[in-house]
């Protein structure tokens, strides 16, 4: 049986991160050194990260890379707000079930099971990391939601969900059924440092694995955004991973 977790109002709330960020890269200094939750490559080294050339990739890049790897997925139709290449996955990646929080017999036409093709890339790779910890199940709150604002671009797309660029980790469930849960295992510590040096200690077992879990994307560089109950209080029950084109920085916090 899956814990109790709450579900999340999922909030918008990176602008701080990125106002960080800037004014790191603005003031010229060596945004490491000014920003402990962020990892700023060089330009090259960053551009041939899995979160970067993904959330570059046209839609028929990105469409014909989920058939040469086999992912099972279809397109949603009709169009969605927001969204360049709508998709939905219709199986596992690498034995991992990604669904949402909703009965099954509502998944298949919920909004919520939808998400962009190159997002859908970087959670292939994430997936072998889910796999390697023995975790069969995740439990999303949302991938896809529809706008509510202006466009992100002239083009009429959006990015984090409104994109269907970002992906709300709230529970695993391992191979020996146990299941591990953001909110109940990884206590909220606000501020706290989550990879690296100096990083937060965990107690809890379940908690320092899904810990483990999110440092190990973040040091293959598979999303742009990381965000954990360290960050604010809204992420205390998920895990907020994101693309976000033409970015060339990783920030875990």
């Amino acid at each position: 049986m899956i814990p109790p977790v709450p579900r999340s109002p999922y909030p918008a709330r990176l602008a701080s991160v990125a106002a960080i960020v800037l004014g790191s890269i603005v003031a010229g200094a060596p945004a490491k050194a000014q920003n402990q939750y962020m990892d700023i490559p060089a330009e090259a080294e960053a551009k041939r990260s899995p979160a970067y050339v993904y959330a570059n990739m046209t839609n028929a890049e990105a469409l014909a890379e989920l058939k040469t790897r086999g992912i099972p997925f279809k397109p949603a139709t009709p169009p969605l707000p927001g969204v360049r290449a709508p998709i939905r996955l219709t199986g596992k990646l690498h034995g991992v079930w990604l669904h949402s929080a909703l009965p099954p017999e509502k998944r298949e036409d919920s909004i919520f099971e939808i998400l962009d093709a190159r997002l859908a890339l970087a959670l292939d790779d994430f997936c072998r990391i889910l796999a390697a910890h023995d975790i069969v199940e995740v439990v999303h709150f949302t991938m896809y939601r529809p706008p509510r604002d202006e466009p992100s671009d002239a083009e009429g797309y959006r990015f984090r969900h409104p994109g269907g660029l970002a992906f709300d980790f709230g529970a695993a469930k391992k191979r020996n059924g146990q299941w591990l849960a953001i909110g109940p295992h990884w206590a909220e510590q606000i501020g706290a440092k989550t990879c690296g040096k100096r990083a937060r200690r965990i107690e809890n077992r379940k908690g320092r694995e899904l810990r483990s879990i999110v440092c190990e994307a973040y040091d293959q560089r598979l999303f742009h955004y990381s965000l954990t109950p360290h960050y604010d209080a809204p992420h205390a029950d998920h895990l907020h991973l994101e693309l976000k084109p033409d970015t060339k920085w990783f920030v875990a916090h």
